[in-house]
């Protein structure tokens, strides 16, 4: 009897290692392909969902036996909401580990220096990031502005241009905050100290900064176009730019006209408010922030298009209208 209990032991032994190494083997790559797949993780998912899909899309052997090994390793409760590239050829292993990492799969946002806020909505959902009507409502929302430490009643020049990584599955009101939050490193890093010596606060530096941003595509011209404005807000004098009027229109058609500039109900009206109007009118990048609170010293009130891309300035009201006459003709001719 005692050998037939030995050998019953010992075929117990290997029939329980065989299963061992039949569970091992369920740990193993699906295949050698190494095509790479976009696994998205939703958020709020248990790790039984995340495992099942896992097996359907081909990227792991066994959804039960991942489950195991998750909880073996406490990993089961650590998944990240968010988009992975994963391939077959990983293995459970290196799949399970990817996901509780949390390196999510990012995608680009460029955001050139003037954008509107508006214009930001519009490439985010372009992307595929997010919808625009949600990032404009969070954009405009007084309350999340002030939550951000934002003085304005809107984000409206605090959305910092940049190329930002983004991963999918941010809400709009997460994807605000990130470029908020470079808005403020940049202007600490470089601002900041300048903005002290200022007689504007730092709102109003944003909204000057945003309507620079918005005259001149020549680099070299922000600091004297930002002097013009300060000289002529010292003096008392009412900007009469364009662009503010057209940010004050809705369904801006691009077409300008006289009853435009009259209008006094359009409160971005700088042809009829003296002042700087009540918000940004686009969000400034670093240089057009550094005009302002670092203008070119110049007497100048006046500046016209040249039609080139740079503008003719002049001190006296006499030679702006002589260059108005000589540029502006010479455009309609």
């Amino acid at each position: 009897m005692a050998r037939w209990g030995v050998l019953l032991f010992a075929i117990l032994g290997l029939g329980a290692l065989a299963g061992i190494e039949y569970g091992r083997s369920l740990l193993d790559p699906v295949s050698k392909r190494e095509e790479i797949q976009i696994f998205s993780v939703k958020r709020g998912s248990s790790f039984g969902a995340v495992a099942a899909e896992l097996e359907a899309a081909g990227l792991i052997r066994n959804a039960r036996v991942a489950g195991l090994l998750a909880r073996s390793q406490g990993i089961d409760q650590s998944l990240h909401a968010g988009e992975y590239e994963l391939s077959p050829h990983l293995g459970t292993e290196v799949i399970l580990a990817t996901l509780s990492s949390g390196k999510v799969k990012t995608w680009p946002l460029t955001l050139p220096e003037g954008i509107r806020a508006s214009e930001i909505a519009t490439r985010i959902e372009a992307a595929g990031l997010g919808s625009a009507a949600e990032f404009l409502a969070a954009a405009q929302d007084s309350e999340f502005a002030a939550d951000l430490g934002v003085e304005s009643a809107s984000l409206e020049g605090y959305l910092y241009p940049d190329t930002y990584l983004l991963p999918r599955g941010l809400t709009a009101r997460d994807i605000a905050r990130i470029m908020v939050r470079q808005f403020n490193r940049v202007w600490e890093a470089q601002i900041a100290e300048l903005a002290n010596a200022s007689t504007l606060s730092k709102d109003e530096i944003v909204i000057l900064a945003s309507i620079v941003e918005k005259e001149t595509g020549a680099p070299q011209e922000r600091p004297v176009i930002a002097s013009v404005f300060l000289n002529r807000l010292g003096l008392g004098m009412r900007l009469e730019t364009d662009p503010t009027v057209i940010y004050g229109i809705p369904n801006f058609d691009g077409n300008l006209k006289r009853r435009h500039l009259k209008d006094r109900s359009n409160p971005y009206n700088t042809y009829k408010i003296p002042a700087l109007p009540p918000g940004a009118i686009a969000n400034p990048g670093a240089n057009a922030l550094l005009a302002v609170v670092k203008p070119e010293p110049s007497e100048y009130l006046y500046f016209v298009s040249r039609n080139d891309g740079t503008h003719h300035f002049s001190v006296e009201y006499r030679e702006h209208v002589n260059a108005v006459n000589r540029y502006q003709k010479r455009r309609r001719r």
